[in-house]
């Protein structure tokens, strides 16, 4: 159960498209400072961590957390039985898996010819139309309805902090505080500050929404500093630092009501797999991106 929560606060950081909040996070550093991240160049900037973290985790949660029961021959048959209950892949299947696939293209190699929102519009009209879902489906994820509300509420704020000049306010202030440390000690700095704070909040979206601009504005005015590196590791660490507390992401409370990690564990873990997931981050994305993205 620990493996699978701690996998998905990697893979919630791996793509752009697997977490609300960094969609946002991007529309916020394009207003706040110009820099276009796109969806290949997040993955690839992120992959020299994910992918080691993600090959590990089997093997670092089990001498950290080892299991009581390590075999057993009736899993893999009750697994088959319950697989057999639900039957053969259906055509709505098939096609939704087509549609999914054809998404994640154009996101990825298409930015230069159809936006991503509208990438998103007719894939959910597709799916309409092919009687993948019906129009009560769709009004009724009310969850979704939100997100959008509440996000595009959110971006048109955050341009008019920056535009009436806001933002700038802050990094300047942050400037004077900062003056005389090194950009690399200023990143690692701020960097771990955004990532500790998560503990305050209940919501990944508040979280960003509430201290990314003020970090980034304060790491942007430091003199030299890799603007856009800064920029990646901030929003990288967004998914990543989901796995601190029960209720850190959306997920985790539903792993955590589960009942099979107690109360006293699921902190301990989330401490210790928070503290190598930002080791991870710093040690070998910053360099990795510093490297190549400069």
């Amino acid at each position: 159960m620990w493996v699978a929560f701690a996998a998905t606060c990697v893979t919630s950081s791996m793509f752009v498209t697997a977490l609300a909040p960094n969609l946002f996070a991007l529309e916020l550093i394009r207003k706040a400072t110009g820099v276009e991240i796109t969806w290949s160049e997040w993955f690839v900037g992120f992959l020299p961590v994910g992918g080691p973290l993600l090959l590990l985790l089997p093997w670092l949660v089990y001498k950290l957390y080892p299991p009581e029961i390590r075999t057993s021959a009736e899993v893999p048959r009750w697994a088959a039985q319950e697989l057999a209950k639900l039957g053969g892949i259906t055509a709505k299947e098939t096609i939704m898996a087509a549609l999914v696939i054809i998404a994640l293209a154009l996101w990825i190699a298409g930015a230069s010819v159809i936006d991503a929102t509208m990438v998103a519009l007719v894939g959910i009209s597709l799916m309409l139309i092919l009687a993948v879902v019906s129009w009560d489906d769709i009004a009724g994820n009310t969850v979704a309805w939100n997100v959008l509300v509440w996000f595009a509420t959110l971006v048109v704020l955050a341009d008019g902090l920056s535009k009436v000049g806001v933002v700038d306010w802050i990094g300047r202030g942050a400037s004077t505080l900062l003056a005389g440390h090194s950009q690399m000690f200023v990143m690692t700095t701020l960097v771990t500050l955004f990532f500790m704070l998560h503990y305050m909040f209940a919501s990944l979206t508040a979280h960003a929404t509430a201290l990314l601009p003020v970090i980034l504005a304060a790491g942007s005015s430091v003199p030299g500093m890799p603007v856009r590196v800064f920029a990646m590791i901030l929003v990288f660490s967004l998914g990543l630092m989901g796995v601190l507390t029960p209720y850190a992401t959306g997920p985790a409370p539903v792993y955590f009501a589960s009942g099979y990690i107690s109360r006293k564990d699921f902190w301990r873990l989330g401490l210790i797999f928070g503290l190598i997931f930002l080791g991870a981050l710093l040690l070998v994305g910053t360099p990795y991106l510093l490297i190549t993205k400069r």
